[in-house]
């Protein structure tokens, strides 16, 4: 049998986790220079690494962020990254160890959920994560895509430097978008990371900001240029946007007409965009606006399931009793009755009874009750239940987190 010898890793094994990471992910380990970079993310008492005969084996660690849920309420959670395991080492229980350490110490920390990007989609399911909200990318080209003459826009757009877009960004982003449901909160260390990485061929990210007719800074836009010589390739320049957020549609949209703007580029290609951004209707001709890619976005791991339905918002329907399975966290197994006036643990009999893993999909609005139902994916032992709780459940607008970690 395996010993697994799981522990909160010290500042002084740092720098091996984000080795052993990296080399999971077939990533080149980080250079020194890159290292004083990556190291403002990793935070005392949230890495973790599982040794085997002595030697680490497979590594985690969390961020401390929060969580915007339906309704609006911004509650404490753990972001999840750099989860690596050895190759030599898979398929022995490392990651499984790692989840329920780190998973345990996220709920007596008091954070409400866990929540990741995953590297595949296989994998985090049996730890109680689902899909909480969906990204898209989107391509335009520089030289068809045109805006409406009445779309939204206006104000005025000033490149930044590094240095001082690390000093504005962060209190911009905490006031635009009115912080709808799956956003999160970025710590320090993540905005010193987003900024100062150096990407394809060297080039490091270019930063605007947006204000509005008062001189409000409103919006920002954060991207990469990417070109090659037309000697030996086609010559063309792509804008690889990371970031963009306004706080209303006038700020973005302005943002976007900056970016398709920008001279000597051929085309703007923007990652992990809303997927219901109206921008292909801001557009004269709604097919310059190319959808290349429909993915998931953020996974979310309810840590305690109680206060996670407490705080969401639910739409006017009768109430439903809703069971709920965690074997990794058993505590949060039981019946919870969910009304319009928000939800409580009960006794009652469960209507609908399903695994943690698909209560972030069914809260966030990415699925409904009634398709989970379809799927075989929540047991019915009222079939008028499935109803109440599509509209329990719906969601006003899509969530979206936007944030990569």
């Amino acid at each position: 049998m395996t010993e697994h010898d799981v522990r909160c890793l010290p500042e002084s094994e740092f720098r091996a986790s984000n080795d052993l990471f990296r080399e999971a992910v077939h990533a080149p380990v980080a250079t020194e220079e890159a290292w004083r970079v990556i190291s403002s993310r990793y935070e005392p008492g949230r890495v973790w690494g599982d040794y085997l005969d002595g030697e680490l084996a497979g590594t985690a660690m969390s961020l401390a962020s929060s969580l915007t849920v339906p309704g609006g309420a911004e509650l404490p959670a753990a972001a999840v990254t750099a989860v690596g395991v050895r190759a030599d080492r898979t398929r022995r229980g490392v990651l499984t160890a790692l989840m329920r350490a780190q998973l345990t110490r996220v709920r007596d920390r008091g954070e409400t959920a866990a929540m990741l990007h995953a590297s595949e989609t296989g994998i985090y399911g049996r730890f109680g994560y689902g899909v909480a909200t969906t990204s898209r990318t989107v391509a335009l080209e520089t030289a068809r895509a045109r805006p409406r003459e009445d779309a939204p826009g206006g104000g005025r757009v000033r490149l930044l430097g590094p240095e001082e877009a690390g000093k504005l960004l962060p209190a911009i982003y905490r006031t635009v978008d009115s912080p709808g449901a799956g956003m999160i909160s970025r710590p320090e260390g993540w905005w010193t990371l987003h900024l100062n990485r150096e990407h394809t061929h060297g080039h490091r990210v270019r930063v605007a900001v947006h204000s509005d007719e008062h001189g409000t800074d409103d919006g920002f836009a954060v991207w990469v240029p990417g070109a090659n010589d037309y000697r030996f390739g086609d010559g063309r320049t792509t804008l690889r946007v990371l970031d963009l957020h306004g706080a209303d549609a006038a700020a973005t949209a302005a943002l976007w007409w900056f970016l398709l703007g920008v001279d000597l580029a051929d085309e703007v290609v923007a990652v992990e965009r809303p997927p219901d951004e109206p921008l292909e209707w801001w557009l004269a001709d709604s097919r310059q606006c190319r959808i290349r890619d429909v993915y998931d976005e953020l996974w979310v791991r309810p840590v305690d399931v109680a206060e996670l339905l407490r705080r969401c918002r639910y739409d006017p329907a009768e109430p439903v009793v809703l069971g709920v399975r965690d074997r990794m966290l058993p505590e949060n197994t039981g019946c919870y009755r969910i009304t319009p006036d928000g939800a409580e643990r009960s006794q009652l009999p469960p209507q609908l009874e399903m695994d943690v893993s698909r209560l972030a999909p069914l809260l966030f609005g990415e699925v409904r009750a009634s398709t989970l139902a379809e799927a075989n994916l929540i047991e019915v032992s009222d079939p008028d239940a499935v109803s109440r709780a599509d509209r329990l459940f719906a969601t006003r607008r899509r969530s979206w987190c936007g944030t990569h970690f």
